[in-house]
């Protein structure tokens, strides 16, 4: 592990050196552009719009009507156990660990064992269960009891857990829209702390009505396309999806021979103590979270090769967001290239994190990064390189992805290149 020769290192800092590396073995995602890496990672960097007309409710009475919708994504199909059961977000989430675990070489017997735990992080949970049960209500005067109990946000990781027969931690973390870097921050302490070998992490959120009438309500929607940092942008576009990384500790994966994908660094987690609705003007929620991520990596600003933006589309976060990464690496921040993953998938709420880790992933493995789509006219307050409508190539070692939600939370995580 790395350590800047003239950062002074605290006894936290030691005490987080003499833990084995967090590393990920394996991925799965559900997206508006494509449900498994592959096609997803396909669609990504041929900047493909996952954006359409909303098909899962009637949009007539609202001022936009499109959205970023799984359509690829058929939860019809029974996967067994209690799957059926299973409202969309959680059927979503055991998608995306399914392919994950597949994919990092974990079998029925491992699973079984106390020592692998779930992290989820969601904003809205099964909030498709809820509204069905008000729909119900309101056509026939009648409460389903079953349904209200059905869309809590622990009931995903439960369902998880159920699915998979895990018994060990379990654990739903609910913080909007940075929720799934959040999942991610707690599942690389549950590791780097000893309290568990293996952890199935990531985010997950439905296409909610209630939540597109609440962004609706803000005048926070873009009426066609997302276009993060441009001029012209006009808001985001509420998405959905799920994206989940099985992590472990490094000599959990050399005993399984695992293949390991990258490394998670560190992460940093903050608020701004500012509105609910809108950043700091001055991003000073989203600049103690990087600091704190790099220190928690043992980086430094000049070890970051690319940004992962939160880039939602929306005036306010675009431009705090340019200004969070001018103020944290100098002049420098014109020199490292960042984009907006949304512009393609919507705001995918609580999936986000995650599923842009994913990509971060991708591109650290396959040297290309993903671009700003839709993006026409600069913005004089958004002056930086956003890897605008094409994808690039680039050989990258260590990105840093960050999520800013309602509520001013703020995340960012570390993700390196693996190096033994």
């Amino acid at each position: 592990m790395e350590i800047p020769v003239n950062r002074k290192i605290s006894t936290e800092d030691k005490i987080s050196v003499m833990h084995d590396k967090v590393v990920v073995t394996g991925m799965g995602v559900v997206t508006p552009i494509g449900t498994g890496t592959d096609d997803f990672w396909k669609n990504l960097v041929n900047g493909v719009n996952g954006v359409r007309q909303i098909k899962s409710f009637n949009t007539e009475d609202f001022r936009t009507h499109v959205g970023a919708e799984a359509d690829s994504f058929d939860e019809n199909t029974d996967l067994g156990n209690n799957y059926a059961e299973c409202g969309r977000a959680s059927k979503m989430a055991i998608t995306a660990a399914m392919e994950a675990l597949k994919q990092a070489g974990i079998d029925n017997d491992l699973l079984s064992s106390k020592r692998i735990a779930i992290c989820i992080g969601t904003t809205m949970g099964e909030m498709q269960v809820l509204e069905k049960s008000i729909i119900h209500y309101l056509e026939t005067k009648k409460m389903d009891t079953k349904l209200p109990s059905g869309y809590p946000c622990n009931v995903i990781s439960n369902n998880i857990a159920k699915f998979f027969g895990i018994k060990g931690y379990v654990t739903a973390i609910p913080s909007a829209c940075a929720a799934g870097n959040y999942a991610v921050g707690r599942a690389f302490d549950l590791i780097r702390t000893g309290r568990a070998d293996i952890v199935i992490t990531g985010g997950v959120d439905p296409m909610s009505q209630i939540a597109f009438a609440g962004f609706n309500k803000l005048l926070a929607c873009s009426p066609y396309v997302c276009s993060p940092f441009d001029a012209e942008r006009k808001g985001m576009i509420v998405g959905e999806g799920a994206g989940f990384i099985v992590l472990e500790n490094l000599a959990s994966a050399a005993s399984r021979k695992a293949q390991v994908l990258a490394e998670i660094a560190g992460y940093g987690i903050s608020n701004d103590a500012f509105k609910t609705t809108i950043p700091h003007p001055e991003g000073k929620g989203g600049i103690d979270s990087i600091t704190k991520a790099l220190k928690n990596s043992m980086l430094s600003e000049a070890d970051v090769d690319y940004i992962c933006a939160h880039g939602t589309g929306t005036g306010e976060n675009d431009r705090v967001e340019t200004i969070i990464s001018k103020a944290v690496f100098g002049k420098r921040a014109y020199e490292i290239p960042m984009s907006s993953l949304k512009s393609m998938l919507g705001h995918t709420m609580g999936a986000c994190g995650t599923i842009e880790t994913i990509a971060c992933i991708r591109m650290i493995n396959e040297g290309i990064l993903a671009p700003t789509i839709n993006y026409k006219t600069p913005d004089p307050d958004c002056d930086l390189d956003y890897v605008p409508n094409n994808a690039r190539k680039s050989q990258i070692r260590t990105v840093l992805n960050n999520s800013y939600a309602f509520g001013g939370n703020n995340a960012s995580l570390v993700i390196r290149e693996f190096r033994k």
